[in-house]
């Protein structure tokens, strides 16, 4: 390589290291914490949006409002208490004596209640 291409090869990495906005920095930070926040992982996400288009249709729209709702869901919702609400879903919809613990127990139906209130404000939002 010339010097002349590895000075504006050089200037032009430091071009796109420097955030042009002021309020770029600030922004990068809170995506940095709203990742901290927001830690559903993609299968997860993609497991969720296609329920959520199997049950209200398969078209674009459908597709942007499940995908609001996911991401909105994941702010209201821990992913940790995700997951416990799914399997309490998941394993009370199996029929058979040792699962009706997930059925009937108060504290199951409060983990479900908070999935639910959850689906409700990103419907209320996104669709």
């Amino acid at each position: 390589m010339t010097l002349s291409l590895i000075k504006r090869l050089t200037v032009g990495a430091a071009l796109l290291a420097t955030p042009l906005l002021p309020g770029l920095a600030s922004a990068q930070s809170n995506q940095v914490n709203q990742g901290l926040i927001n830690d559903y992982p993609t299968l997860a996400r993609a497991d969720y949006v296609f329920g959520c288009m199997a049950a209200n249709g398969q078209t674009r729209d459908v597709l942007e409002r499940c995908v609001c709702s996911i991401d909105l869901v994941a702010t209201i919702l821990p992913y940790e208490r995700y997951v416990e609400a799914e399997t309490v879903l998941r394993t009370s919809q199996v029929g058979g004596e040792k699962t009706s613990m997930f059925k009937t127990s108060r504290a199951m139906q409060n983990i479900v209640a908070d999935l639910r209130r959850a689906q409700v404000e990103a419907e209320f939002r996104c669709f």
